[in-house]
This record gives C-alpha cells, structure tokens and sequence, in this order.
C-alpha cells in the first residue's frame, strides 16, 4: 500500500467514524497506536472534520454574536492544531529519509510532502460532502447534474494529487529532491507578535 493509498484510506474512515453522531463536541476515538504515522493521519483528519462543521456553524446568519465569538477562537485555535500536526507528520518523513544521500542537482519542493498530505485531508472532506450532495433527493435536476459534474472533478483532483505526492515521495528518497521545512510562525496567536495582544499586555 502507498502512503496516499493509507492517507486516503484512514480519511475515510475518519469522516465515516465522525458522521457516526456528526457532532463536533463528540470525544475522538483514535484506533490506532499512538506517535504513530496512522495515529497522526486519523488525528490530522479528525481536526479537519470538526473545523470544516465549526466553518458551517459559524456561518449561520442567526447565530448569537457571543456564541459566533466562541467558534471564532475555537476554529483559531484548530488552525493551530492543524499546523502542529502537519509539521508533526513533516518530522515522520524527515525522519524517514534523513539518511538519504542528495545529489548534486537536486531540487526543492514548492511545498512540503505533509502540506501536500494536508490538502489530501481537505480533499476527501469536499469529497464526501459532495456525494452527500449528488445524493440528495430534494433537489432538481439541474442542481443533481451541477454537483455530480463537481464530484468527477474532485475525484480527478485526489487521484492526480495523490500521483504526486507519491513522485514527490519517490524523489526524495532517491535523493532528487529534498525537505527544507519550515516552521510556521503564526503571529495573531503570540502575545509577543500581535500588537492588540502586546499592547494590552503593557497597559
């Protein structure tokens, strides 16, 4: 099995397993050993899942101001979640491949392979709440035609996706080309960087 074979393998039992209660509040239930690369995976999707039904939530014109609030600085906060896992999953293949001998014309990578896992994650939740759209028996046919042509698209999009982070995979480890992570340094986050932040913090 590939390693995008097992990504968007253990996605989709993620989505499945979340959509059991639907419920972004639910207590995750990882099945898998921990610090391992399929407990990262599951984990990396699982705070996808609940961010994108917190990005549905908060967008509900009715919603109370204070209770918008709340979800604005929890889906901050899974944001970060986020970056952390991704920069975890980049240890993994730096890791992996530390012994790796470069070749003199190797090349970097616009974007690191667990960015590029990352957006596999995001790919299986569009996915599996496109179908859920084809699906649909209280709409018309234009709409059905309109989400089932966007469903092709996505699926195109996965498998061209995961053929290349496996060709990227596959360079590095052939030396071709190489990792160069770096850290992301959030700012709105760090009471050192953000200005309303500091600013209180010196009144």
């Amino acid at each position: 099995m590939t390693f995008t074979e097992l990504s968007n393998r253990i996605f989709g039992e993620t989505i499945y397993n979340y959509h059991k209660t639907d419920n972004v509040d639910a207590p995750i239930q990882n099945p898998y050993q921990e610090k391992s690369i399929e407990y990262y995976l599951y984990l990396k999707n699982w705070i996808d899942t609940v961010q994108w039904h917190l990005e549905d939530i908060i967008r509900d014109p009715e919603i109370n101001p204070t209770e918008a609030l709340g979800l604005k600085r929890r889906i901050d906060k899974s944001n970060q979640d986020r970056t952390d896992l991704v920069e975890l999953i980049d240890s993994y293949f730096l890791d992996k491949y530390k012994d790796v001998q470069i070749v003199p014309h190797a090349r970097i990578n616009t974007e690191s392979p667990a960015w590029a896992i990352d957006r596999l994650s995001i790919l299986a939740l569009k996915i599996y709440h496109m179908q859920q759209e084809v699906d649909r028996k209280d709409t018309d046919k234009d709409h059905h035609e309109q989400v089932s042509k966007k469903l092709d698209i996505l699926l195109t999009q996965r498998e061209d996706l995961s053929i290349a982070i496996e060709e990227l995979l596959k360079d590095i480890e052939a030396g071709e080309k190489y990792m160069k992570v770096y850290k992301q340094m959030k700012m709105y986050n760090d009471p050192a960087l953000n200005p309303v932040l500091y600013g209180k913090d010196s009144k």
